[in-house]
Order: C-alpha cells, then sequence, then structure tokens
C-alpha cells in the first residue's frame, strides 16, 4: 500500500514506482529472476596506472547481475600473496549475489613484482585462463545471449557478461599472445558484452575493437606513501 508524505521535503515512503522523472523518485528493488539483456554486446577495456580498473568492472557486473543477468568474473593474474587474507571480499560478495561469479586462475604472487616465481608458471597460468575465457566464449554463443541463463547455470552454459580481469595486463607482459585476444574478440557472439581490464601501457591492439576503451590514470597511490594494501579496500 502507499504511504503519502504531507511535507514537500520530505522523501517520498512507497514501494510503488514513480514516474520517469520525477525529482523525488526513489529506485526500486525486486526479487533477481533470469532475464536477457536487449542491447549488449560490446567489448569495453580498462587500462592505466591508476586505480580502479577491476573495481569499475566489478561493480559493473553487480549492476548487470541485478538486472537478472549472467555474469562471471574470470582473473588471470592476482592469484594472492601470502601477506593478506584467504578471504577476499569481492569473492564473498559475489558468492551472495544470484547470477554472479567469479574464478581465478592466476599465480600466488604477483608477476614481476618481487614474487619469488618463474614466469613461465605465470604464463601457464594465463594460457590456461584464455582457454577458460574461450571455453565460455564458445559454450555461450551456443546457447544464445539473447535469451536468459539460469542464474545458478556453470559459466559454460552461457553468460551474458563476461569479465577478463587484467587480460590485458597479461597481454602487455607477454603471458599470452595479443592475437589471441583478438581472436577470442573476434569469435564473440553477438550479445555478449566483453569487458577486458589491467595494464600499464597504452593497448594499441584494441584500437578498433573496444567499443568502450577508458584510461585510468594515477595522480596519486598510498602505497607510494607506504600504506600496504588494506582489507575492504584492495582485498
Amino acid at each position: 500500500m502507499t504511504q503519502h508524505t504531507t511535507d514537500d521535503d520530505e522523501e517520498p515512503t512507497t514501494d510503488e514506482p514513480t514516474a520517469p522523472g520525477d525529482a523525488k523518485a526513489v529506485p526500486d528493488t525486486e526479487p533477481i529472476e533470469p532475464a536477457a539483456p536487449e542491447s549488449f554486446g560490446l567489448v569495453q577495456a580498462w587500462w592505466g596506472d591508476g586505480k580502479g580498473k577491476t573495481t569499475a568492472a566489478l561493480g559493473m557486473g553487480l549492476r548487470a547481475a541485478g538486472h537478472g543477468y549472467r555474469v562471471h568474473v574470470l582473473q588471470f593474474m592476482k592469484g594472492g600473496t601470502p601477506s593478506v587474507e584467504g578471504v577476499r571480499g569481492e569473492f564473498n560478495a559475489i558468492a551472495q549475489v544470484p547470477g554472479y561469479t567469479i574464478e581465478n586462475t592466476g599465480h600466488v604472487g604477483w608477476h614481476g613484482f618481487m614474487d619469488g616465481s618463474d614466469d613461465d608458471e605465470h604464463a601457464a597460468r594465463a594460457r590456461a585462463a584464455l582457454a577458460r575465457a574461450r571455453e565460455i566464449v564458445e559454450a555461450t554463443a551456443e546457447g544464445d545471449p539473447r535469451t536468459p541463463f539460469a542464474l545458478d547455470g556453470d559459466p559454460t552454459a552461457g553468460v551474458h557478461m563476461l569479465i577478463l580481469d587484467e587480460v590485458i595486463y597479461a597481454a602487455n607482459r607477454g603471458l599470452i599472445d595479443t592475437d589471441d585476444v583478438l581472436a577470442l574478440i573476434d569469435d564473440k557472439p553477438d550479445g555478449l558484452e566483453l569487458v577486458l581490464t589491467g595494464g600499464h601501457e597504452y593497448p594499441t591492439y584494441l584500437e578498433g575493437e573496444a567499443d568502450l576503451l577508458s584510461h585510468i590514470e594515477k595522480q596519486v597511490h598510498p602505497l607510494e606513501a607506504g600504506q600496504p594494501a588494506r582489507k575492504g579496500t584492495e582485498y
């Protein structure tokens, strides 16, 4: 039942939809049910030396999942480090959202960041992630991303949005071939939104391929002042 207010300065307290353009409109919520997007199918890429590339992609994934679209995140790097806890906030939160899943194939540590790991190990993990991405893309093409997918289904049953986190970083560092990334884009079915993140160097190979190419530039970073990764912001 609608509850009305008597003071124009008060926020409306209604659970019924408000008219478009209403300055006091309150976003509605509803149970998440399987649905299919009407206009997915673009390629988005986020790169740069600033913090926030993965954060932006995960936030967009949350928005899509909220509409009942099937979203999967595949992390090419970010294997974690012994200096942080095993539980990471994004994994914990995503596990609670219907239709939103995440997996990681990255090597423990960070490539080229004094982690003591071998380049071949990082490359093997990155290639495995690329193979997994191709598996999901091919399965999605068979399932048709213009239709709803089961929210509790495996990603190989089809997804509407596939986020390849740090794939640009892996390609820029030669852990995977840029031609393989371009082939994945070319083979992407219509209706699948593909999101790529990572890398400090400009990904020239994405020119003409990405519908959205965003540069996240660092101005100031707390790591430069000796601030270590913090629970709740970095993991």
